[in-house]
């Protein structure tokens, strides 16, 4: 079984900081996309930031700046930093990986559980 937790969500005020953790764990063969999504209430899941095996990244506009994406390929963990954060940046923040089990030929997303950024003004 593949599990990713997320870690280090919590409360902040306006113009703080956080970072985001998110360890992938279990019978991993490879993975390919690591990132971050985030859902607001009464909002829809939006994309925040990806990153590939290779490192190439990619931001929503509203976060391009301020969050910066990275990953440890050796550690299978993607990590989100948030500086400068907002009151419209508060949602829960979920984790995702696309990626391939030992003994097994297809890809396919796994997601965290979620954790709570809040942001006050």
């Amino acid at each position: 079984q593949v599990q990713l937790v997320e870690s280090g969500g919590g409360l902040v005020q306006a113009g703080g900081s956080l970072r985001l953790s998110c360890p992938a764990s279990g019978s991993i063969f490879s993975i390919n996309v690591m990132g971050w999504y985030r859902q607001a209430p009464g909002k829809q899941r939006e994309l925040v930031a990806s990153i590939t095996s290779g490192g190439g990244t990619n931001y929503a506009d509203s976060v391009k700046g301020r969050f910066t994406i990275s990953r440890d390929n050796a550690k299978n963990t993607v990590y989100l930093q948030m500086n400068s954060l907002k009151p419209e940046d508060t949602a829960v923040y979920y984790c995702y990986a696309i990626l391939r089990e030992m003994a097994t030929i297809r890809w396919r997303d796994y997601w965290g559980q979620g954790t709570q950024v809040t942001v006050s003004s």
